[in-house]
């Protein structure tokens, strides 16, 4: 009977962590959550480094050292998987070989990743504004989110996107 219970409390229990890792964040509170600093210093540095090196340098290899094998996606356009992900980017490469992306913005909180980024497929493209999310697990990335604005030509304020 004891160890159906710690059978049944185990499978509860990584049942809950596999729902939650898709789940939005709680809604803010008054208390502060605890937070590792330092883990999520280490995770902003592997994505940092895998974007510049993967999407700037077009490093292929980034992504087998960097990504889980079971790398989720939720761009649309993206299949999941690192293997796809891989061919997909190969491809996009190759049509667009001065594709690259400038960093301006980025930020943690918890096992999460934020970048804001300028990309642009060409020195003639004005490129796209771009919020990526990745989810980061025992130092790889195991997930990723993102958000992508074209930008425009013309604004209706002085301000810059970036």
């Amino acid at each position: 009977m004891k160890k159906a219970l710690l059978l049944a409390a185990g499978l509860f229990c990584s049942a809950s962590t596999l729902a939650a890792a898709s789940q939005p964040f709680p809604p803010p509170s008054d208390t502060q959550p605890v937070r590792n600093l330092a883990q999520e210093n280490r995770n902003l540095q592997l994505v940092y480094h895998f974007y510049d090196q993967f999407f700037n340098d077009h490093n292929l290899s980034a992504a087998h050292r960097d990504l889980s094998a079971g790398y989720k996606q939720h761009n649309p356009h993206v299949p999941d998987g690192r293997a796809p992900f891989v061919k997909y980017f190969a491809g996009y490469f190759k049509a667009n070989p001065q594709a690259h992306s400038v960093i301006s913005q980025y930020g943690t909180y918890g096992d999460r990743v934020f970048l804001r980024v300028h990309s642009v497929r060409n020195p003639d493209d004005r490129g796209r504004a771009i919020v990526d999310i990745f989810r980061v697990k025992d130092g790889k990335i195991v997930e990723h989110w993102d958000s992508v604005q074209d930008v425009p030509a013309t604004a209706a304020n002085d301000n810059t996107m970036f």
